[in-house]
């Protein structure tokens, strides 16, 4: 009996032992592609090792567009980003951190962190994960996108993005111009708090859209001011100077509205005509693709009336 018994006993361990090797080894192998993959980003401040496909991506100063565009999944985001109503479905159970709480951002085990270049602790943060940084108009709205999909390996995605809302911008241009006339002006003002603000071509408020992308023209008075500094502090005695023969008007709710009680202001072209399009002011300092495609229709049904 002991010797039947013998084969099978040896065949069993054989078995068990054949399983444990593959389990070990799938086990090893499963562990290895875990893993991230880094790859070297160019950087305007060097290269910089960060994972070919982010999973983990916090943002500390804005760009948060960009990168929900892209489809990156996003576990952190500063406060500017989380109050956006343009964001609000997509943010819905995403952190709100910023730079001077570490261990929230920690907490978060992000695997990319993105934010401007004048963010606090960036020596701390890069011991955290990879950080890249960005300094605030050194190249155009639709490069800094692009620059995004490098980063995040959505090159491709990016660059289809842009050249799709070039034509686009570019055909709604084209109509609202032959609709208001190719000298007619437009103003991009804003209410914020007690101030008011009127911007040059670069200080997003669609000022990328209208004055770049669709080649609306600018008053002379706003030329002046605000294109070279991106933007202007005005006082409502002087607001008639800068204002167009269409204006958009960027207000936030809790923004001082007194000088629309003036006679001054009544007495505005572009408001005796009804051309002053207001648009909501929370979420439109920004300038990425999510915010742009939103305003562009904002443009659309305002000049054309389109829906």
């Amino acid at each position: 009996m002991k010797k039947l018994l013998f084969p099978f006993i040896l065949l069993l361990v054989l078995i068990i032992s054949a399983c444990s090797n593959d389990s070990a080894s799938t086990k090893e192998k499963s562990t290895k592609d875990d893993q991230p993959k880094m790859v070297t980003y160019q950087s305007q401040t060097g290269p910089v090792e960060v994972p070919a496909h982010p999973k983990r991506v916090i943002l500390l100063s804005g760009f948060t567009g960009n990168v929900l565009d892209l489809g990156i999944h996003v576990v952190g985001v500063d406060v500017w980003s989380k109050n956006n109503p343009t964001f609000k479905k997509e943010l819905k159970d995403v952190a709100e951190v910023s730079d001077e709480n570490l261990e929230k951002i920690i907490e978060l085990e992000p695997d990319l962190i993105i934010g401007l270049d004048n963010i606090k602790n960036l020596d701390k943060l890069k011991e955290i994960a990879p950080t890249v940084t960005y300094t605030w108009g050194k190249v155009d709205y639709l490069t800094q996108h692009i620059e995004i999909g490098k980063l995040v390996n959505k090159e491709k995605e990016a660059q289809a993005w842009v050249d799709d809302f070039k034509a686009r911008a570019d055909e709604a241009g084209k109509e609202i111009r032959a609709k208001i006339g190719e000298d007619a002006t437009v103003s991009v003002m804003e209410a914020y708090d007690k101030d008011l603000y009127v911007f040059g071509n670069n200080w997003a408020r669609g000022t990328e859209i209208l004055y770049q992308a669709m080649n609306l023209k600018m008053p002379e008075k706003v030329k002046e001011m605000a294109l070279k500094s991106g933007y202007y502090t005005l006082s409502a005695e002087v607001l008639p100077e800068y204002a167009g023969d269409y204006v958009i008007l960027s207000k936030y709710s809790d923004a001082d509205t007194a000088f629309q009680e003036t006679e001054s202001y009544k007495n505005i072209p572009a408001v005796k005509n009804n051309h002053v399009f207001v648009m909501e002011g929370n979420g439109a300092s920004f300038s990425d693709p999510v915010t742009l495609d939103k305003q562009l229709e904002f443009f659309k049904k305002s000049f054309l009336g389109n829906e």
